[in-house]
């Protein structure tokens, strides 16, 4: 279920079928940015494209002696609709209308999702969220698809057909207003990740060369093992990165007295300026999520976000919440995400304190657009809309706090909360998720325990589910889960919505799929993007 290297397979098996000599690619914009995260530029050279070009670049030679490959897709019809900046992929679109479907595009993300099926060469069974009609449609959708291109999809049986999961956001919309402590989670939320890169240019004294740094699994061991360790554990390990440097590092009295001490240095030199630039990107990236946990005071807030997700003290919340509200150092958007996460939790609480806590806002500068995302928020997520029981209370919230000695200003922080899906997946695998909330599309219904899983979240997933189900591949034999969704939720993507309708009914949907390394590596976490 490795989508990276059966993209990259595909791509190569094109040009080996349909050109013998040096070629040059042709891509649409946005297919540009996709093809870039299977491969990287020297890898393309290697496959021996001479060319990488978008089709529309006006400044361009005349080849004629050079065959092209040309990804092309009719984007027409996007043309009707207002495009925004993504935090993944530059095109961008809104798919809902209130919580409906944007009709032309429901046929789009139903070829996003059938290619990916036919990527893996799966024919899943069809499970969907009996509460979202949005879940149901697309179901079906796929469903006629599979029926109609019944040839494409006549892939060798197994003894378990795979299942194909939809969900809808709205049924858990606390989970992607927590922050997070897991070192690609954190970069996601507090930096952004755009398609493997992360923008550093407003970071003060930053040097040029690391205005931009990429941060690929693919071509990143310290970044690979890394991704689902909490920060705590990133701080020790840059540690011991950057004294195995020192340690390495060429003497600069080194003598290059003969012809074997010249092939020697010049042998080691890649190996040492790749670990230099690894260092290098890795200790800025790291200095900069401290940084803003100093900054915005992250610590204080996660641990009130944990209290309002896991903990069932009203009483305690209000006065927190309250009181962080007051505090000049807590971020607008922090102080919105604390509010709604109180609105979630004790929505229809006899004592709620909602209207003072609007108040708090209003004084503490937030804008109307950020203030209205506190009801719509509600009317996304809430009780009324909710087909699971969300919130399970909790006697205490167990966070730990980890200090390491020898490094200051980095702390290991653990959360409670475990996202809804979590317990879904877990129901799933075990037989016991209810027919009657998540129906069978179709007469047909497993008996036997799933072996393949794609999960599919309308209105975007989470890393937080990410790591979840990293954590279920590598410790459930036998069970191999897939994760998509409409986009990866961050705070960034979020603020920069035009609608005041809430963070997630504003579903971004790229014309293509996306895929990233390492989330569909069957050794970590797999997950689909459609941003």
């Amino acid at each position: 279920l490795n989508l990276i290297h059966l993209s990259a397979k595909s791509l190569a098996q094109v040009k080996r079928n349909v050109l013998h000599h040096m070629p040059i690619c042709l891509c649409l914009s946005h297919q540009t940015s996709i093809v870039s995260v299977v491969y990287t530029q020297s890898e393309i050279l290697q496959k021996e494209v001479y060319l990488f070009e978008r089709i529309d670049s006006q400044n361009r030679d005349n080849m004629k002696h050079l065959k092209a490959i040309c990804f092309l897709r009719p984007t027409k019809l996007l043309g009707d609709f207002t495009m925004e900046e993504c935090i993944h992929i530059s095109l961008c679109v809104c798919v809902l209308q209130g919580r409906s479907w944007e009709p032309t595009l429901l046929p789009r993300t139903t070829q996003g999702l059938t290619s990916v099926l036919l990527a893996l060469k799966k024919c899943p069974m069809i499970r969907y969220q009996l509460s979202s009609d949005m879940a149901k449609r697309l179901g079906e959708s796929v469903k006629q698809i599979i029926t109609k291109e019944y040839e494409l999809f006549d892939f060798r049986k197994t003894e378990v057909p795979p299942l194909l999961l939809i969900l809808d956001r709205s049924d858990d919309a606390i989970t992607p207003l927590l922050n997070q402590w897991t070192y690609q989670a954190m970069v996601h939320e507090l930096l952004g990740l755009n398609n493997n890169r992360i923008d550093l240019s407003r970071v003060p004294g930053i040097s040029k060369d690391l205005k931009e740094v990429v941060l690929s699994a693919e071509n990143d061991e310290f970044y690979a093992n890394n991704l689902y360790l909490n920060f705590g554990e990133i701080g020790t390990n840059i540690k011991n990165l950057m004294e195995d440097f020192q340690k390495k590092k060429p003497k600069e009295q080194q003598k290059l007295e003969s012809i074997s001490d010249m092939k020697a240095f010049v042998d080691n030199y890649p190996q040492f300026k790749k670990m230099s630039g690894t260092v290098s990107k890795h200790v800025t990236v790291v200095g900069e999520l401290s940084r803003l946990v100093s900054e915005r005071q992250l610590m204080e807030v996660s641990e009130l976000e944990q209290e309002l997700a896991c903990q069932n003290d009203h009483s305690s919340a209000s006065q927190n919440v309250r009181r962080l509200l007051q505090n000049p150092r807590v971020s607008e958007m922090d102080a919105v995400r604390l509010v709604m996460l109180y609105a979630l939790r004790y929505e229809r609480h006899s004592s709620s304190i909602l209207p003072g806590l609007m108040e708090e806002l209003n004084r503490k500068g937030v804008s109307e657009k950020h203030c209205r995302m506190v009801t719509s928020m509600v009317e996304y997520g809430g009780k009324r809309v909710r087909g699971s029981d969300l919130v399970n209370p909790q006697d205490a919230v167990a966070i730990t706090k980890q200090f390491f000695k020898g490094l200051k200003g980095v702390e290991n922080v653990y959360t409670q909360h475990a996202p809804l899906l979590q317990e879904t997946l877990d129901q799933l695998i075990k037989g016991r998720l209810k027919d009657s909330h998540f129906p069978y599309l179709g007469p047909s219904s497993l008996r036997d325990r799933p072996q393949d899983i794609i999960v599919f979240v309308i209105g975007g997933a989470t890393y937080e589910e990410a790591l979840a189900i990293y954590n279920l591949n590598r410790t459930v034999p036998g069970v191999r889960i897939v994760l998509g969704g409409t986009t990866i939720h961050n705070t960034k993507r979020s603020e920069s919505s035009t609608t005041p309708r809430d963070l997630f009914a504003s579903v971004k949907l790229h014309p293509d799929i996306a895929i990233r390394h390492p989330l569909f590596d069957t050794r970590s976490t797999h997950m689909i993007k459609m941003a």
